[in-house]
């Protein structure tokens, strides 16, 4: 299935930076795409408000400690790659454990359709679920799609781990031992990468795998990775498309948004501009 796959890798943050795409190889594509731009241009401010309020979710969820708190350990890791200083850090945890007063987010996922049938699965983390739905609805109105019940599209997504690494990193034979052996379900070669995907319990143990081989990686997510794709043949839907989950992924309480849209490189490539 060639193409894209774009990945909630949109956490990764930037101009382009949470939203997620589909086709395995693809996928990897558009992720490197989104992490240049990222890198170029990402919005610092926009960025810490929102790792500000996931730090704070994963610690009301399921404490403050990292050792018990995988989700956290991921939003820590974020935090770090974005420069985000301690005391920030410490304050979200402290406010998601209670020890702070504060905001207390509530997580939606919303379900809806972009242009041409693309299935788009977005999650956030509100203070008002009734503003924010208000919100999102527009944005899937004002660029041609429709939201839709519970249920609709979830089922296409599956969550997953998904590390890009760099091919000049390491020999193919050699990551591919690595990662099956600590749990990772599959390695595949996209260009210039390696495009690793893990069951979702297993991301930690085979980022430290790489880490204890002292392999860097280019990027390293929870995601969710569709099972069907929707082909997207000329570039003027493509650019709808990816102006919709742009326009998704600045919305402040818009955490990641996932989407099954297949763009060929070529067309990726131009749109993407």
């Amino acid at each position: 299935m060639p193409g894209l796959i774009l990945n909630a890798l949109w956490f990764s943050r930037g101009r382009f930076s949470w939203y997620t795409v589909v086709s395995m190889s693809g996928h990897s594509k558009w992720a490197s795409i989104k992490h240049k731009k990222g890198a170029a241009d990402a919005k610092r401010g926009q960025l810490f408000t929102k790792l500000i309020k996931e730090i704070t979710a994963a610690a009301k969820a399921g404490g403050g400690s990292v050792d018990g708190n995988p989700r956290l350990r991921l939003a820590l890791a974020k935090g770090k790659e974005a420069n985000m200083p301690k005391d920030n850090i410490e304050k979200a945890i402290k406010r998601g454990t209670g020890e702070l007063p504060g905001v207390i987010y509530e997580e939606v996922v919303y379900e809806g359709y972009a242009p041409g049938g693309v299935a788009v699965l977005v999650e956030a983390l509100t203070d008002s679920k009734n503003r924010t739905t208000a919100e999102v609805r527009n944005i899937f109105t004002k660029n041609g799609g429709n939201m839709a019940g519970s249920g609709s599209v979830a089922w296409i997504f599956q969550k997953k781990g998904y590390i890009l690494v760099d091919k000049t990193k390491v020999e193919e034979e050699r990551l591919m031992e690595l990662v099956l052996n600590a749990g990772a379900e599959d390695l595949k070669t996209v260009d210039a990468l390696y495009e690793i995907t893990t069951p979702m319990k297993d991301l930690e143990v085979v980022k430290q795998a790489l880490t204890q081989a002292g392999i860097g990686w280019q990027s390293a997510e929870l995601t969710m990775l569709p099972s069907s794709t929707v082909p997207v043949k000329d570039e003027a839907a493509a650019r709808k498309i990816l102006a919709f989950m742009e326009s998704l992924e600045e919305h402040d309480d818009v955490s990641h948004a996932y989407a099954n849209f297949d763009i060929p490189d070529a067309i990726l490539a131009e749109a993407a501009k």
